[in-house]
């Protein structure tokens, strides 16, 4: 079963996310203390697209448009760092351009092994073996891995052909194919016979080259009507056009030179990409075929237009697919037209690789005062760096969120802040514009009497200092002995007037004889009383 062909697909792709750090602490036999040995996630894998030889068609994504590499592993103990996730390699044909959603050319994917990162994996978050340094010697906290960049993008196949033919369907153009090179297209005599590009091989002498069948081309070709627009792309790349005209057509309203301008009109109203660095297909060199000689009332007509064609000076060759008439000096006149079209091109320069230093005050970010839907006032932190720092840290853990905030500092986003206006308790945002993370701003204090040391990572001004010292301990201990004095001298009392006895004292002698010592709670104190 032939393959079906796909030349156009939208495809959804997802680089795979980064394994997370790991907080570890090393711990062996007479070494409670060992130091940090979290280790380091592993980098997601990135989306890659590939020039395959054997790749002919887009139905696999068109089919399945969803696509998604694999994810970094976490990192653990014993330094061990996670392992990385495997790149996702997307097999294309050669000749397939790389579009956005809006059309516009990403790149042009020439050459056989050719790539494109469509999608970068994420990077692994750190360990906290990774983050120790002199003041911070055990981090209780290890950074996340990031997560993989998203991407929707169109694939267009376009032909890579020197020579195209074009013309009207049942025009004879998959005819001239069969016969000029190995190809062999299906042949019908009803129109629309070709649905798919087919490409062949011709050799002329010392000269090969490739020439090009597409589906037949109808006035409104530009605007979708027929197939003309969903295959007019894969001539953009030929550097000779051949018209095909069937000079034995019985179709009323239709000759040989009717038939050149509609077709001419049809190239010149359509608009090729122009990243690709193509021109007009009016402006490409274009010869013109008569087909179809076999038919005595055909050549007739082809010797009578003929001398027109060449007052517009364009070069006409009569022949007959058939018949096979008239190939010869047509396959060596495209090889002269090929041959001069890539010695016109010009050699390919490499563009010279500049660096670009780093500007003295280019902080890396920037601040943007805007307006929230409730009508407050908030700043937005703008910048790759503040951005990836806010996807590392894991906000339920304090000292990752004080890391966080003593790399925004060092960064310069709080002098930024003050610069812009912000006070204590603004909105700051920070991170994408869908999922930003919002803080009420807190500056930190630099100097005075309330900055206090305390552990790597807190804010003393944040936490309730509700731990009693040793001297409050004791004092409460002293208390709790008063008052428990307090409380079995009035029992004492209670008892000694006869209020209440205990179980030993109403057990022993007579009820009601102990001098009004008595037991409130018995029953004989109850019926006397």
């Amino acid at each position: 079963m032939a393959t079906e062909f796909v030349d156009r697909a939208v495809l959804h792709v997802t680089a795979g996310d980064g394994g997370h750090g790991v907080a570890s602490i090393k711990r062996e036999k007479f070494k409670p203390l060992g130091g940090p040995d979290g280790g380091n996630g592993g980098r997601g894998g990135s989306v890659i697209l590939r020039v395959d030889p054997q790749a002919t068609t887009l139905l696999d994504y068109h089919r399945s448009p969803h696509r998604r590499a694999a994810n970094g592993k976490p990192g653990g103990g014993d330094e061990r760092n996670g392992a990385e996730g495997d790149d996702l390699i997307l097999s294309v044909p050669e000749g397939t351009v790389l579009k956005d959603l809006d059309g516009t050319v990403v790149a042009d994917l020439l050459g056989m092994g050719t790539e494109h990162i469509v999608a970068r994996g994420g990077r692994g978050g750190l360990g906290n073996k990774a983050l120790a340094s002199p003041r911070r010697k055990a981090p209780g906290f290890a950074l996340l891995g990031e997560p993989g960049e998203t991407a929707d993008i169109v694939l267009e196949l376009k032909t890579l052909a020197d020579v195209g033919l074009i013309g009207f369907p049942s025009a004879g153009k998959s005819s001239l194919v069969s016969v000029l090179s190995a190809a062999r297209p299906k042949i019908a005599d009803y129109p629309f016979t070709t649905l798919v590009p087919n490409l062949g091989v011709v050799t002329a002498g010392a000269e090969r080259f490739t020439i090009a069948d597409v589906p037949g081309l109808i006035p409104g070709a530009h605007e979708g009507k027929g197939l003309g627009l969903e295959f007019l792309r894969h001539i953009e790349r030929c550097a000779v056009l051949v018209h095909v005209i069937d000079c034995a057509t019985l179709e009323p309203g239709r000759d040989p030179l009717t038939d050149l301008d509609v077709i001419e009109r049809e190239l010149a109203l359509y608009v090729p990409d122009a990243a690709l660095g193509g021109r007009p297909l009016a402006e490409r060199t274009r010869i013109i075929v008569l087909n179809k000689a076999d038919v005595p009332e055909a050549l007739e007509l082809a010797e009578l237009v003929r001398p027109d064609l060449e007052a517009r000076g364009l070069e006409v060759h009569i022949v007959s697919a058939v018949a096979r008439t008239g190939l010869k000096e047509l396959s060596f006149s495209l090889a002269r037209h090929v041959r001069d079209a890539r010695e016109s091109v010009e050699t390919i320069v490499r563009p010279r690789i500049v660096l670009r230093p780093k500007a003295v005050d280019d902080s890396g970010f920037s601040i943007r005062k805007e307006r929230t839907p409730e009508g407050e006032t908030a700043y937005r932190v703008v910048g790759e760096r503040p951005t990836r720092w806010v996807r590392q840290t894991d906000f339920t853990n304090d000292e990752a969120v004080g890391y966080l905030a003593d790399r925004l500092q060092r960064l310069g986003v709080e002098d930024a802040l003050y610069k812009a206006g912000a006070v204590a308790g603004d909105s700051v945002l920070i991170g994408d514009l869908d999922n930003a993370v919002v803080f009420d701003w807190q500056p930190t204090l630099s100097s005075g009497a309330e900055l206090l040391a305390g552990p790597r990572g807190t804010d003393l001004r944040m936490e309730d200092h509700s731990r009693p010292s040793r001297d409050e301990k004791r004092e409460r201990m002293r208390d709790r002995y008063a008052a428990r004095a307090l409380t079995q001298a009035e029992l004492n009392a209670e008892r000694r007037a006869g209020h209440w006895a205990t179980a030993a004292e109403a057990g022993s002698g007579a009820a009601g004889q102990s001098g009004g010592e008595t037991d409130p709670t018995s029953p004989q104190d109850s019926e006397t009383s």
